[in-house]
């Protein structure tokens, strides 16, 4: 009988652990469950706070209009061919960039067929000199000289001169052009330029 009583008691031993082992499965498992739960929430906020990270400031992800050479706060969007000032910019001028409000305009080019765009513009007659004064004047003289507010690129390099007209309608252009600085007879090659102008 002892010895029976002893089998029963192992019977019943080993059933026990069974079902703590079992207990023990069922109490991990909640938990596990719950860090899965939190890190779906976690997940979905960050993908729902990028989200509208981008489309707050889309607009200042990519250029006004979708133009490459339009700076931030440009209201008006110019053709593909400017006409700065009355005459298209020089074909083949490069790192083009334009700021414009409220009806005005501001472009900056680089280009190393600058004597012809002035001419073409009316701020230099055909015959007039390069430098004659009743036509234009020495801007700064420093290394580099700030763009106007708002339009984007780089600066110009000193020294420069400054070529203006007005027409008969009152409208006026302004052209900022690089010159030599060993030459005094001459601009720099290529020539960066900045044209200021009201729209038509």
């Amino acid at each position: 009988m002892p010895d029976a009583q002893e089998a029963g008691d192992g019977v019943m031993s080993h059933e026990a652990g069974h079902g703590n082992d079992r207990g023990g499965e069922a109490g991990t498992s909640g938990p596990g469950r719950r860090r899965l739960s939190c890190l779906a929430v976690v997940v979905a906020v960050a993908a729902a706070v990028a989200g509208g990270l981008v489309w707050l400031f889309q607009g200042h992800l990519s250029p006004p209009f979708g133009d490459d050479r339009a700076c931030d706060g440009s209201d008006t969007k110019l053709p593909q061919v400017i006409s700065a000032g009355g005459a298209p910019i020089p074909t083949g001028a490069s790192d083009v960039h334009y700021y414009t409000r409220n009806g005005n305009a501001e472009v900056t080019f680089v280009s190393g067929d600058i004597l012809d765009y002035l001419h073409d513009v009316g701020v230099l007659p055909d015959d007039a000199p390069l430098f004659d004064e009743k036509y234009g004047t020495k801007a700064e003289a420093g290394d580099e000289i700030a763009l106007p507010d708002g339009l984007c690129g780089s600066p110009l390099r000193g020294p420069a001169r400054v070529y203006g007209s007005t027409s008969t309608a009152g409208s006026g252009v302004a052209v900022m052009v690089e010159c030599s600085p060993v030459d005094n007879d001459s601009f720099r090659l290529p020539t960066r330029v900045v044209v200021t102008y009201r729209l038509p």
